[in-house]
């Protein structure tokens, strides 16, 4: 089932967009629905794919200790 949606962008956006979904046979409606439904169907995110691949280095910087135990873990 579709809804509407009431969207605010830049005027000067408008045209261009439209355009834009003209050259490729679409609606701007499906246009914007298109990039919407790719946007949320994406996998994870590039911070959760590389969360916990790297490994803290061998140091004796207390600074360094503490950056490590608050974004390494």
């Amino acid at each position: 089932m579709k809804r509407k949606l009431t969207i605010t962008v830049d005027a000067d956006l408008v045209p261009a967009a439209k355009q834009y979904a003209r050259s490729r046979g679409v609606s701007l409606s499906r246009l914007i629905e298109q990039s919407l439904r790719r946007v949320t169907e994406e996998g994870p995110s590039f911070a959760s794919r590389w969360r916990g691949q790297f490994r803290a280095a061998e140091r004796a910087d207390t600074r360094y200790d503490q950056l490590a135990r608050k974004y390494l873990q």
